[in-house]
């Protein structure tokens, strides 16, 4: 069975819930706090690619696995990081202006990088791999701006129903990860076994980081700790499902095993911002409680 016929309607769910949250808030972000959305892009578009070529050069992961962790660090930020910076007290509507512009420059950004990966790669191992960019732009277009756009037109014109759809679709939205997650794990179990300790070394120092180099230019531009910790949050999550759409899906790679780093991501990276932001809640009630 091919799951890019599980993780398409996850991913447009996903896009269509971030379309809906989309406020004036979230556009009067870009236009009050340029330097976080500029600073946060840097991070999420330029440093996270280098971040995950550097470590899959370093450990000399296998090609299919090098690409696959490369894709990963290549998509956009997940919706999810907008439910965690509300967590940890952050800006969301910040949040959700870098995931949407992320999504949206990544349509053109990812096919570009991969493109220029995959030469790499073939060159290194000898084994062509070819990207059709042109059905990549496309799958993306119709998998994550088409559904984006009509989020934000149905809370437009229905803005309380969109408000309930919300609060439906975004409870299913985690379990749905979880059944694809466990759908990858039972049908590639032999492969996860092999490869689980260099692939979760490879995502675990992805996410690290990814944060500790966020966290390092958001002090650099002197921002808030709120605004801090949303760009930790936002750089931290990608769209595992975004990958897995790219890496599974006929028209592009058509590789299960190329989806594997993301769905090992997946899990680590939920794991690992959690306990961020509970580090960061018990930073907090511990001031509030001292003052």
């Amino acid at each position: 069975m091919n799951t890019i016929w599980i993780v398409m309607p996850i991913l447009i769910i996903l896009m269509f819930l971030l379309g809906i949250d989309l406020d004036k808030k979230s556009f009067t972000s870009v236009v009050e706090k340029p330097r976080s959305v500029i600073l946060g892009m840097l991070g999420q578009i330029v440093l996270l690619p280098i971040i995950a070529f550097a470590i899959a050069w370093t450990l000399k992961l296998p090609p299919v696995y090098f690409m696959g962790l490369v894709l990963v660090a290549c998509c956009p930020g997940g919706s999810s990081s907008n439910v965690f910076s509300m967590l940890a007290k952050g800006n969301v509507a910040l949040s959700v202006t870098l995931t949407a512009i992320s999504s949206v420059l990544t349509l053109f950004t990812l096919p570009i990088i991969m493109e220029f990966v995959s030469k790499i790669v073939s060159g290194m191992s000898g084994i062509q791999i070819n990207l059709p960019v042109g059905k990549l732009l496309i799958q993306n277009i119709v998998l994550i701006f088409v559904p984006m756009l009509i989020g934000s037109i149905f809370k437009y014109y229905l803005p309380h129903a969109a408000s309930t759809v919300s609060k439906v679709l975004g409870k299913m939205a985690f379990p749905a990860l979880m059944v694809l997650a466990l759908v990858f794990f039972l049908q590639y179990s032999a492969e996860i076994a092999a490869n689980f300790t260099v692939l979760g070394i490879s995502a675990t120092l992805l996410i690290l980081l990814a944060m500790l180099c966020s966290a390092l230019l958001s002090r650099i531009g002197r921002f808030d700790n709120t605004i801090q910790r949303t760009i930790v949050i936002e750089v931290g999550m990608q769209n595992a499902a975004q990958a897995i759409a790219i890496a599974s899906s006929p028209f592009i790679f058509n590789s299960g095993e190329m989806a594997l780093p993301a769905i090992i991501y997946a899990l680590l990276m939920n794991v690992i911002l959690l306990t961020y932001v509970y580090i960061i809640r018990r930073k907090l009630a511990n001031t509030t409680h001292m003052c």
